[in-house]
């Protein structure tokens, strides 16, 4: 079987240092990424800011869960994040 996985780099911006653990981010953060369909796994690095998504590219495509982690609140690479979600996040989730 030809295997489909793929695995992604996508830039990021943490502003807090506990985003992997507090509620409104982390935990959401967590569960919507691993909601999205096609989507394996991921790894967040908050130190290089950076998060690695391994994914199915026959299910979804990389421009699309982008598109999500904007609508979470936070920059995917060249997608930003979303202005409303933004504002959603904890203050200390925010520059």
């Amino acid at each position: 079987a030809q295997n489909t996985n793929q695995k992604a780099i996508i830039k990021t911006v943490l502003h807090c240092d506990h985003c992997k653990v507090c509620e409104t981010c982390g935990m959401k953060f967590k569960t919507e990424i691993l909601k999205i369909k096609g989507v394996k796994a991921y790894q967040l690095d908050d130190e290089n800011m950076t998060l690695t998504i391994f994914y199915n590219e026959k299910k979804i495509d990389l421009q699309t869960i982008k598109l999500v982690i904007s609508k979470l609140g936070y920059d995917a690479d060249e997608v930003k994040a979303d202005p409303e979600a933004y504002e959603g996040l904890d203050d200390c989730c925010k520059a």
